[in-house]
């Protein structure tokens, strides 16, 4: 499933002195099967941007293409829409409501009209595929950790088959052992269920450790569209943008300024020392 955006600009107020521009003349495409990471400074557009995708937000100019369709058209089921693009916002409990959590997986799928013995076997296998145990599935939503939320958040949208999952700033708020968690539950759902992926972060680590392809937003523009290596060269505009680089990329560039030939294009452990066990071996 395509995603096209298509000079998409989106102001609120817009017929008043308070007008904001929270997406300006945006264009990009985002293909089947691709792991995108969306970053930015907060108030640079990331948010509003995801909600465009499932027709939460309508842009004030612009169109939006899924699979080659504007979801503009009066034609156009929204519905079907929110069924294929699962969105996961940042606090999970604005998702949860439901008295179990076993009926909080179900509302979407139930939404889609499907019959019972459907929803309840699609709220079953989503709650497994995020590593939710039996014991959990008839407790409240609201006494799960935080983890747990995020996980049943997932699962209610993992529910719907969607064919694209947003998720806005997954791992906020949870300890380093939950955040991995997360980050390599959203990574093996990407691998075995060719899900298109669009993660939203102000971790650059984190997008740099699983995205293949970066946007980078400010004051509501598209300033960069590329490969991780290819947007985290921009060290500077980056900085003046409010971000940063992965902090493997620092390491490299002190090791580099203090005289070791090493390559500091590198974003990831993983290369870090690869590149490093072969300076050492020559």
């Amino acid at each position: 499933m395509s995603i096209i955006f298509n000079h998409v600009s989106k102001s609120y107020d817009a017929d008043t002195q308070l007008k904001t521009d929270a997406l300006k003349d945006v264009s990009f495409k985002i293909d089947d099967g691709e792991f995108v990471g969306l970053i930015g400074h907060t108030g640079s557009g990331k948010s509003t941007l995801v909600q465009h995708m499932n027709g939460l937000l309508k842009p004030t100019s612009g169109e939006i293409y899924v699979d080659g369709k504007d979801i503009a058209d009066k034609e156009y089921s929204l519905k079907d829409l929110r069924g294929k693009v699962g969105l996961v916002f940042q606090y999970p409990e604005h998702q949860l409501f439901e008295t179990t959590v076993f009926e909080d997986v179900c509302y979407g799928p139930k939404n889609l009209g499907l019959e019972k013995k459907e929803v309840e076997l699609r709220a079953y296998e989503a709650l497994k595929q995020v590593g939710i145990e039996d014991d959990y599935f008839y407790q409240s939503p609201f006494d799960l950790s935080g983890g747990q939320k995020r996980r049943a958040a997932i699962a209610g949208v993992l529910a719907m088959k969607p064919e694209v999952l947003i998720l806005d700033e997954p791992t906020a708020g949870l300890d380093p052992k939950g955040r991995e968690e997360i980050l390599e539950l959203v990574s093996r759902l990407h691998r075995e269920n060719n899900i298109t992926v669009i993660l939203v972060s102000h971790s650059m680590d984190d997008v740099a450790d699983y995205a293949d392809r970066i946007l980078v937003m400010d004051h509501g523009k598209l300033v960069y569209d590329d490969t991780v290596h290819e947007v985290f060269k921009h060290v500077k505009e980056l900085e003046e943008m409010g971000l940063a680089i992965p902090q493997v990329t620092y390491m490299m560039y002190d090791i580099a300024a203090k005289g070791v030939d090493v390559s500091t294009d590198i974003t990831t452990i993983d290369e870090a020392v690869e590149e490093i066990m072969k300076v050492w071996s020559k």
